[in-house]
């Protein structure tokens, strides 16, 4: 239809277009292309609207890819094979949301055994321990019904808040459940149960509810965030606060009666535990051997036999001559009971946690779990039991223990004034992003060739699953990407061989190599060995790093700072630049600040900390132009103007759209140009004619000046201003804010000294990650030391006096101290620095600098909230002791600060020990996600550790002021 369209007819003659051009189909402008592994391929993008849940978008986009397939292009082979398209994703975020979700909920299973054991051990006392374990899993329920039903997603920084909230939940439980025993025991023969419960009850509730109010009042400042900081933190608050709550409200509610059910619960007939007990061992022993379920079976065994012994020792029945001395083993049956129970629940521990790794024996994790978790246990029951001896000698030497605790929080002061800040640690997604970039003078088959040489070098690396790269842009106004610019997606395999969901899995292995079938496939099996997909020298994902950026050293494309794909998205939308580090070089000319950022490349890879191969400034003019300067002299003797001329030129080289076909639903541009032999050098462009007003052709050579030109690649702007940017990255062992501080003090000495000048109408500015810090360092200087006033508040209405709510008030301090040693001592050489085992405890720990990020500050958050919580406990209960006793000599005082202090010290040393042996398993934890929880459990688990010392400095401070008190008074 085209070509039979008339331009003009003379003398019945008509001219069509199909007689002086040719009209055939062809493809648009390229702005792009995909390879993978080196071939090339055709892909797609998808995009999320904002706010939609990630996983729910692919999981909708997979199932509608399922529906289209059966009706994509198929091919009939030669011998009768059916090819058809199909579509395979090559980047899909299903599998690092399931492993993420996967560590967060495997840490949340450690945490409740770990904190069940502890309980056992230091309450001995199976009802007790049975009733603070069963609430636990209900408090966490309800966090999810909160998490529901407010809209807050399960991620993995959200599930964060309840693994660092599982110590603090439970200890609710422990306070009362423990307060309950002692009552019991206390009680005078005549009161009942539901007297002794309440009184219990009633005599801890204020004080637990002031512990908890100053945990949630603690996190306000995490609501306060913006940003990606808010986004990513916000939801951590909001489960924090939901697993607290629920914990008062399980711990006021649920807890007393069904405490009363447990403890009053006792069989009128005697033979009905006897039966009971009789079918556990029965069922014990064929779970174990005829079902192969050793732990199930162990735990009905253990129950059985303890409780026929229980009847035993215990039943009236059997007290007669012959059974009396047996009464006496009564009590060392029931540690020797409860000891067992907490071996079978560390021996679950052991299997699930894997502490040394899963080249271990269960036996030997099992080894380590019982060393270190008895080994800590042993050293809160040796604080117990020697405690009132430690208090009075303390009591004695009052100034030197102060000032000991003064010179530990001046220590604390010192470290955090030595540590290196950065924004935010870096989540390992399972993937890198690489993105080098060629000259902007490369053309289309030349970008296209370091493309496909750059994925086929990627992936002939072993751990390397698939890479796919792009070159240039989508289809898309979200990825304005030059052709010089390449993406490259790199995922790796998993260090272990795992499921669909994640999971590792067991192979079948013998005498020494894993057992394949006729396919060379390997053969799960339960009672395997995991396969490790890994070589040797490559311990973790950096290692892979170091390897691809061995392997792309290719002529004429630049190197590239480690990314990840979800990392890079984020580090550019926040600030343009495809590198978590950079400076922003602005002015009003794209030359000016070539050579600028050229000359703060050169100075830039003199700084300490900054990784050389990655600093890169943009070749901004560089990209070459074909500049047709118009003789307007010229064109103006032939009745042209520069409009007419324009056009002309535009319709021959550019190409011009003249109109559109419409093909059913589809549009499709129809344009004119020249062909392509007519406009491939400055010679052909000279030889294009344009019609003059009087009809005459003139060549273009006679109206143009036709020269090349650098031009720019891209115009970037930002605040009004021309801009381009210089990237680089940090080496190991330097932080984003210690880097960056060295580059400011190194280019102020090359300015002030006249090596560095910084051209007229040039400004620079350090942007990336560091901006971020900068800001949420400004907020938080704010917002946190309103949230410790809240806290103190909080205190002085529990205690109606300034000086007790200072005293427990110090607890903060002795926290906050003890945080920052220990990621002081984290940034050693020597602290774990040994063998056990066959495991270097540095590795398994995973010791290494730990910077001051916001993810740290959040941890420290959330100590301030259970920092006071023992002081509170002791404060209250000394009050108690002062108001009874009401001592009027110095003696008098120090024995009623010993009995205050000695009635909670099992409680406190409770509390404390569940949220230090909780955070364990997170410590060691190396699966996806993990590098977000650590940094915010080590501040809890340094901190919490040496706060037991408020267990002593709140009765020292106590007596002091109670002394002091009686002294002014003698006066």
């Amino acid at each position: 239809d085209i070509e039979k369209s008339v331009i003009k007819a003379n003398n019945n003659v008509p001219i069509r277009i199909g007689d002086i051009a040719k009209v055939n189909i062809a493809p648009a402008t390229r702005r792009g292309v995909l390879d993978k592994s080196g071939a090339e391929a055709v892909g797609g993008v998808v995009v999320a609207r904002y706010g939609a849940n990630p996983l729910e978008v692919i999981q909708n986009v997979k199932a509608k890819i399922a529906e289209l397939e059966p009706g994509l292009a198929t091919k009939t082979l030669k011998d009768g094979t059916v090819s058809q398209v199909k579509i395979v994703p090559f980047y899909d975020r299903t599998l690092l949301i399931n492993e993420t979700i996967g560590t967060l909920q495997e840490a949340l299973t450690l945490e409740i055994l770990v904190t069940i054991i502890v309980v056992i051990l230091m309450l001995l006392n199976l009802k007790s321990s049975i009733l603070v374990s069963a609430t636990l899993p209900v408090a966490v329920l309800m966090c999810f019904i909160a998490m529901k039903y407010f809209g807050v997603d399960a991620n993995i920084v959200a599930l964060s808040g309840i693994a660092i909230a599982i110590g603090t939940m439970v200890d609710m439980g422990i306070v009362l459940t423990e307060s309950m025993v002692n009552r019991i025991d206390e009680a005078p023969p005549d009161e009942s149960l539901l007297t002794s419960i309440y009184e219990a009850t009633t005599e801890v509730a204020s004080a637990v509810i002031t512990a908890v109010a100053t945990t949630v009042i603690s996190f306000i400042p995490v609501f306060t965030m913006q940003a990606s900081e808010g986004k990513l933190f916000k939801p951590l608050a909001f489960t924090k606060t939901f697993a607290l709550v629920a914990s008062i409200i399980v711990a006021i509610t649920i807890i007393p009666p069904l405490a009363h059910t447990v403890f009053s619960f006792k069989s009128k007939k005697k033979l009905v535990p006897l039966v009971g007990n009789s079918f556990a061992i029965i069922g014990g022993l064929a779970l174990m051997f005829g079902y192969d379920k050793m732990f199930l079976g162990s735990i009905l065994f253990v129950v059985g036999i303890s409780g026929i012994l229980h009847q035993i020792f215990n039943d009236a029945r059997f007290n007669d001559a012959r059974f009396t001395k047996l009464s006496k083993f009564s009590k060392p049956l029931n540690w020797l009971t409860n000891i067992i129970y907490a071996l079978l629940v560390a021996w679950l521990l052991a299997t699930v946690w894997m502490p040394l790794g899963v080249t271990k024996s269960n036996a030997t994790n099992f080894i380590f779990v019982v060393t270190v978790a008895g080994g800590l246990i042993a050293f809160f029951y040796l604080i117990i039991y020697f405690y009132e001896n430690i208090l009075r000698f303390l009591l004695r030497f009052k100034i030197l223990f102060l000032l000991s605790v003064g010179l530990i929080i001046y220590q604390g002061f010192l470290a955090f004034q030595n540590t290196s800040q950065e924004f935010m640690p870096s989540l390992d997604e399972g993937s890198f992003l690489l993105m080098p970039t060629s000259m902007p003078h490369a053309g289309m088959q030349e970008n296209i060739k370091n493309l496909r040489l750059l994925d086929m070098a990627v992936t002939s690396i072993p751990e390397v699953e698939s890479v796919v790269g792009k070159a240039g842009r989508v289809n898309s106004a979200l990825d304005p990407a030059p052709m010089s610019m390449y993406e490259n997606t790199i995922l790796y395999k998993p260090e272990y061989k795992t499921d669909e969901n994640g999971h590792r899995v067991r192979f079948k292995y013998e005498n020494d190599e894993y057992v394949k079938d006729k396919y060379g496939e390997l053969i799960p099996d339960k009672n395997g060995r995991y396969f490790r997909q890994w070589r040797d020298h490559i311990k973790k994902p950096d290692d892979i790093w170091n390897e691809i950026v061995k392997a792309t050293k290719l002529p004429g494309v630049t190197s590239a700072p480690k990314l990840q794909p979800i990392e890079t998205r984020l580090v550019m939308l926040q600030t343009g630049m495809r590198a978590p580090m950079g400076i922003k070089v602005s002015g009003s000319d794209l030359a000016t600040i070539e050579a600028f950022g050229l000359e703060l490349e050169k100075h830039l890879k003199k700084v300490e900390g900054v990784k050389k191969a990655a600093v890169f400034a943009d070749r901004i003019v560089g990209k070459p132009y074909l500049l047709l300067d118009i003789d307007r002299d010229a064109i103006s003797r032939y009745g042209l103007t520069i409009a007419k001329v324009q056009l002309y030129i535009q319709a021959a080289v550019g190409g011009m759209t003249m109109t559109t076909t419409v093909e059913g639903r589809e549009r499709y541009a129809i344009r004119i140009r020249y062909p392509r032999e007519l406009r491939t050098d400055p010679e052909a462009l000279k030889r294009i004619y344009l019609p003059s007003a009087t009809g005459q052709q003139i060549p273009l050579g006679d109206l143009v000046t036709i020269r090349y030109q650098a031009g720019a690649q891209s115009i970037k702007s930002e605040d009004g201003f021309l801009i381009g940017y210089v990237l680089f990255d940090r080496e190991k062992g330097f932080s984003e804010g210690e880097v960056v501080n060295n580059a400011q003090d190194y280019f102020s000495q090359q300015i002030e000294n006249g090596t560095l000048e910084v051209p007229a109408g040039i400004s620079y500015r350090f942007a990336g990650n560091y901006e971020q810090q900068v800001r949420a360092n400004k907020r938080l200087r704010i917002v946190v030391p309103i949230a410790l006033a809240v806290i103190f508040l909080i205190l002085y209405f529990q205690f109606k006096s300034v000086t007790i709510s200072l005293m427990v008030f110090t607890g903060v301090f002795i926290a906050f101290a003890g945080g920052f040693i220990m990621i002081g001592m984290y940034d050693t050489d020597w602290f774990l620095n040994f063998n056990f085992l066959g495991e270097n405890m540095r590795d398994l720990f995973q010791i290494r600098t730990i910077n001051l990020s916001v993810a740290v500050w959040v941890g420290f958050l959330a100590l301030f909230g259970i920092a006071t919580d023992d002081g509170v406990l002791v404060a209250t209960f000394l009050q108690s002791s002062f108001k009874k006793n009401q001592p009027t000599t110095i003696k008098g005082i120090r024995d009623a600060i010993v009995e205050g202090g000695a009635r909670r010290v099992r409680p406190a040393m409770m509390t404390t020990a569940t949220t230090v042996l909780a955070l364990l398993p997170v410590l060691t934890s190396t699966g996806r996600g993990a590098d977000i929880m650590l940094p915010m459990a080590i501040p809890s688990f340094g901190g919490m550790t040496l706060q037991m010392i408020t267990m002593f400095t709140v009765p020292v401070l106590f007596s002091l002021w109670k002394e002091w008190g009686l002294w002014i008074k003698g006066r």
